[in-house]
C-alpha cells in the first residue's frame, strides 16, 4: 500500500511540474500574443486561461505537453518579436515566415537550444543578426532573407556544424562572407542581393568586416 501511495505521489509530482512548465511556455506565448496585430484573428483561439497552450492553433506539443512547433506563416500578422521566444526551450521548428514582423531578432532565440528550424523569411525585420544564433547547436536550417537586416555575417555561425541550408539574400548586410565550417557549402545564391556584402573572404587578406 505504501509503495502505492509513493507511486501515485510521484507521478502527481511530475505532472505538476509539467503543468507548470506548460504554463511558463503558455504565459510567454500569450505575452508576444499581446504585441502581435492579427487582423485575421488567427491567434483567437490562445486561451491564456488554459492549462497549456497545447489545444491553443498553430501550437503543436509533444508527449510531454512542451511546445515544440510554432507555425504562423503566412499569417498577416505583424508586431515585433519579443525576449519571451527564448523561454519556449523545448521549441524544434519556429516558422514565422511571410508575416509584417518589424524590429530586431531577439537574441534569446539562442536560448532554443533544440531549434532545428529558424524561418524568419519575408518579414520586415531590422538590425543585425544575433550572435547568440551561434548557440543553436541542432539548427539546420535559418532562413532569414527577405527582411531588412544590416551588419556583418556573426563569424560565430561557422560552428552550426548541423546547419544544412541558410538564406541570407535580400537584406542588407555589409563585411564579407565566411568560409569556416558550413558556409564552405553554402551556394552564393544564399547571400545574394545584399549590396554591400562582398564574396568569401580571403584568409588573412580581407578584413572580416570590410565594407561595414
Amino acid at each position: 500500500m505504501a509503495a502505492r501511495v509513493v507511486a501515485l505521489a510521484a507521478l502527481l509530482a511530475i505532472a505538476a511540474a509539467r503543468a507548470v512548465a506548460s504554463n511558463d511556455e503558455g504565459d510567454a506565448l500569450y505575452a508576444l500574443r499581446q504585441r502581435l496585430k492579427d487582423p485575421n484573428g488567427v491567434l483567437q483561439s490562445w486561451d491564456p486561461t488554459l492549462v497549456n497552450p497545447c489545444t491553443w492553433f498553430h501550437v503543436t506539443c509533444n508527449q510531454a505537453s512542451r511546445v515544440e512547433r510554432l507555425d504562423l506563416g503566412n499569417s498577416n500578422i505583424s508586431g515585433s518579436l519579443g525576449p519571451e521566444l527564448g523561454r519556449l526551450v523545448n521549441l524544434k521548428y519556429l516558422e514565422l515566415y511571410r508575416n509584417n514582423f518589424d524590429g530586431e531578432i531577439p537574441k534569446e532565440l539562442g536560448n532554443l537550444k533544440n531549434l532545428i528550424s529558424l524561418d524568419l523569411y519575408a518579414n520586415k525585420l531590422t538590425g543585425g543578426i544575433p550572435k547568440s544564433l551561434s548557440k543553436l547547436k541542432s539548427l539546420r536550417f535559418m532562413r532569414l532573407n527577405d527582411n531588412k537586416l544590416t551588419g556583418s555575417i556573426p563569424r560565430e555561425l561557422a560552428n552550426l556544424s548541423n546547419l544544412k541550408v541558410i538564406d541570407l539574400s535580400s537584406n542588407d548586410l555589409c563585411g564579407t562572407i565566411p568560409v569556416d565550417g558550413p558556409f564552405s557549402t553554402f551556394p552564393l545564391r544564399s547571400f545574394e542581393n545584399n549590396s554591400r556584402l562582398n564574396g568569401p573572404e580571403l584568409q588573412g587578406l580581407v578584413q572580416y568586416d570590410s565594407g561595414c
